[in-house]
C-alpha cells in the first residue's frame, strides 16, 4: 500500500468558553490518498470543520487540540513550528472556506488578494503577480478576470467569490486541498461548475482533496473514499461506491434513508431524536438516543474500533451493524 499523502491519528479537540466545553472531536483517526478526494460527511455539528481545520492549526482562540498527530510529508503539523506551518499553509496544503465572501478580506480588491498569495510564496514582481493573478482568475472560469481583480468581494455573487476561492486555494498547486462545504449556498448549476474544477484539479495535477460535506450528492459525484462522522466520531469508512450501495453503520444507513428517490417509491423520512451534548467525551456510542439496533454491550462500553467485522465489508464503529444494508 501507498503511504498516504495525510494522516490523522487519534485527535482529540475541544472548545471552551466561560459558560461551556463542548468535546468537538473525539479520537478521530483519517487516512487521504495521494490522488485522491476523501469526503468526511455528517450532520451539522458533527465536527467535520473542526477536523479540517485542526490540519493547519486554525481553529479559533476558543478552540483547542487535546491530543493527536497531523502526519504530512513526514512531519506532525500539530507540533510543528509556526514559521514551518506558515511555508505549507497555501503553498502545500490549501484552504477553501465554508463560507466564500467570508473567507476573502472585505478592504482588499479580488486581484491584490490573490497577487498576495503568490508574493508571500513565490519570488516575482507586482507586475508578474498580478498578471499570474489574472491568468488564475481566467483558469477557474471567470470570463472577465479584469472586472473581477478590481472588484472587491461584496461586489462578487456567491458563486464568483467561490471561484475566487478556488483560485487562490490552487495558486500555488498545492498537494492537498481541504475543501468545507466548497458548493453550499450555491444553486446547482454553479455546484456542478465548482465540483468539475476540483475534479479537473485531481484529475491533471494530482491534487488530494479532503472534501468536508453534508451533501451525499456531491459525494456519488467526485468521492474516492467516505468518512462518516456522528457528534465527533468517525463511525464509518469506505470506498464511496460501497457505502453508498451497502452503508453498515445505523447511521450512515439512516442519513441515506432520509434522501428523497426521484421515483417517489419513497416517503421522505428522518432520523428522530437529536445528536448528544458533547460537554464531556461520550462513554459510549454517541447513537444510542436515535438508533435502532442498540444492543446491551452499546451501553456497557465504547464502540469498537473501526474494523472490518465481515469479509469484504468495510470498517465500521458498530456492535450491531446492518449487514444487509
Amino acid at each position: 500500500m501507498t503511504t498516504p499523502i495525510l494522516s490523522l491519528r487519534n485527535l482529540n479537540v475541544r472548545y471552551r468558553t466561560k459558560e461551556s466545553v463542548t468535546y468537538a472531536v473525539d479520537d478521530v483517526s483519517l487516512d487521504l490518498e495521494r490522488g485522491k478526494v476523501l469526503a468526511l460527511i455528517g450532520e451539522s455539528g458533527a465536527g467535520k470543520t473542526t477536523v479540517g481545520m485542526s490540519i493547519l492549526r486554525l481553529l479559533p482562540q476558543t478552540g483547542e487540540i487535546l491530543s493527536g498527530q497531523v502526519m504530512f510529508d513526514g512531519q506532525d503539523l500539530l507540533t510543528a513550528p509556526e514559521q514551518t506551518l506558515r511555508t505549507i499553509r497555501g503553498r502545500r496544503i490549501a484552504m477553501i472556506f465554508q463560507d466564500p465572501v467570508a473567507g476573502l478580506n472585505p478592504v482588499l480588491s479580488i486581484g491584490s488578494q490573490v497577487a498576495e498569495m503568490l508574493t508571500s510564496h513565490v519570488s516575482m514582481n507586482k507586475k508578474e503577480a498580478r498578471q499570474r493573478s489574472l491568468q488564475i482568475l481566467r483558469n477557474v472560469g471567470l470570463s472577465d478576470p479584469e472586472r473581477v481583480a478590481k472588484a472587491y468581494p461584496f461586489q462578487l455573487s456567491g458563486g464568483m467569490c467561490q471561484r475566487v476561492m478556488i483560485g487562490i486555494a490552487t495558486a500555488l498547486d498545492p498537494d492537498v486541498i481541504v475543501a468545507d462545504e466548497p458548493t453550499s449556498a450555491l444553486d446547482v448549476t454553479i455546484q456542478a461548475q465548482i465540483l468539475h474544477q476540483l475534479n479537473v484539479l485531481r484529475e491533471t495535477r494530482g491534487t488530494s482533496i479532503l472534501l468536508i460535506t453534508h451533501d451525499f450528492g456531491v459525494v456519488a459525484q467526485v468521492a474516492d473514499d467516505v468518512a462518516v462522522m456522528y457528534a465527533g466520531r468517525v463511525v464509518e469508512t469506505g470506498a464511496a461506491t460501497q457505502m453508498l450501495k451497502t452503508p453498515l453503520h445505523p447511521y450512515t444507513h439512516a442519513l441515506l434513508a432520509t434522501l428523497p428517490r426521484l421515483d417517489g417509491r419513497r416517503n421522505l423520512l428522518a432520523i428522530p431524536g437529536t445528536p448528544p451534548e458533547l460537554s464531556e467525551p461520550a462513554e459510549h456510542c454517541p447513537f444510542i438516543a436515535r438508533c435502532t439496533k442498540v444492543l446491551s454491550a452499546c451501553r456497557a462500553e465504547p464502540p469498537p474500533p473501526l474494523a472490518t467485522g465481515e469479509s469484504n465489508a468495510h470498517p465500521v464503529a458498530c456492535y450491531n451493524p446492518i449487514w444487509q444494508g
